[in-house]
Parts: C-alpha cells; structure tokens; sequence
C-alpha cells in the first residue's frame, strides 16, 4: 500500500471515529494490500486518536480465517446496556467471550493463557465505511469490524467446552458446541506474535455463535455454565 494512500486512509477512520460521518468505499486498488497493510493502519489510526489498545480480539467467522485487532476500552460496555443501532453502520452481533489475563502473555512464551475470570459477552460488529468492506486487508484497518462489546458478570473459571446460544431474550434459539479453550489459544497465539499482553488484559474471541443482525429488542448471549450477557437494542 502505498504511503500516501496510507495516510489517507488513516486520516479518513480518525475523522470517522471522531465525527461519527462514514467513509465512502475505497477504489479498487488503493486499499491496503495485505492483513499486516490493514494491521498498521489500525494501529496508526488508534495512535492518532491517542487511545492505547486494552487488550487483543479475535473475530471468527464461517469459512473464512479469523480476523484480529486490538480491543479499547471506550468500546466495553456493562451487560444490559442500552445500544443505539442509528448509532452503528451494518451491526452484527455474535456471542463472545472475554478473558482478564491473571498473568502477562509474553512474547517469548508458549502455553495457554492464565485468566483471573472470564466474562461472557455480546460482541456488535460494525464499520466505519458507508458499505461494509469485503476485503479482510480492509477489514482489518477498521478495527477488524470493533464496534461495542458488552459484558456480562465474570467468573473464575477454567475454559473449556460450553454450548454457546444467541437469540432474543425469552426465546430458545438453537446453541452450538465451542471449545473456548481452543478459541483462547488461538487469540493468546496472536497476542504474542503482536507482542503480548500485561497481566489485566483483555483476549476476546467473537463469533462464538452464527451472527444475527439486531433489531430492536433485548438480546442474549449464553455461554453454558459460564453464564449470559445482553444488550437492549433501540
């Protein structure tokens, strides 16, 4: 990608993070070329915004490679919140999974992650771009999809397999086996290759369950024994 082009394209996610106005769909061609094209220009639109990342999230998705990014604070939210869907380009909402490092995730280690508890969540994916991109080098420099997590209570678990639900609250949708464990180590393997993280750090793995698209309502995300997150969509 070229480095005009790369400024661009970082000046173009700052202003919309900033002012809320979308980004119009690039031109073939002028995209990032590559995952590490997206990963540097992510990096450099949370550096001009001033925000240091609290942490790694995995997104998986049906028969494609998961995508990663960093995760932020000012993206977490409280289980029950309220969400705006006006507020939020293209939702979709998965159940996830979020992990506080009891212990750092360094570099130059190997093995599963420690966690101090573990959250159950929603994950709402969403994009700064006026049409979702379809490219994974230009999903990747929005934030991997990073729109709002929301947390449910946490718990001093170990991971390991969960039938994992996601559907509107008072209904019984169909749930899924999801071998967290695994889902885990895959996003503590990335954390490292970035460097790894603090002990307090967050991995999130979404896509635990088929994507929905919100309307408005409550929804809900249950993780098994380790419990449920929702959110009030309006």
């Amino acid at each position: 990608m070229e480095e005009q082009a790369r400024r661009a394209l970082t000046a173009g996610l700052v202003e919309a993070i900033e002012t809320g106005n979308p980004l119009a769909r690039m031109p073939p061609g002028t995209g990032p070329r590559s995952l590490a094209d997206g990963e540097e220009v992510a990096a450099a639109v949370l550096e001009s915004l001033g925000i240091v990342p609290c942490g790694l999230r995995l997104r998986r998705r049906d028969g494609a490679p998961a995508l990663v990014g960093p995760m932020v604070d000012g993206r977490l939210l409280p289980d029950g919140a309220p969400v705006v869907l006006r507020t939020l380009r293209h939702p979709v909402v998965t159940a996830a999974a979020i992990g506080v490092l009891a212990a750092p995730l360094a570099a130059e280690e190997s093995g599963p992650p420690a966690f101090a508890r573990i959250h159950p969540a929603l994950d709402i994916a969403a994009t700064r771009f006026t049409e979702a991109p379809e490219e994974d080098a230009a999903l990747a420099a929005d934030l991997a999809g990073l729109g709002l997590v929301v947390a449910g209570k946490g718990r001093v678990v170990a991971p390991g397999p969960l039938k994992v639900a996601l559907g509107r609250k008072g209904t019984r949708p169909p749930g899924v086996e999801v071998d967290l464990a695994a889902a885990f180590a895959e996003a503590a393997a990335v954390a490292r290759e970035w460097g790894g993280l603090p002990a307090g750090g967050l991995l999130v793995v979404a896509g635990l369950s088929a994507a929905v698209t919100p309307e408005a309502g409550v929804f809900r995300a249950r993780l098994g024994a380790l419990g449920a997150a929702e959110a009030a969509f309006a």
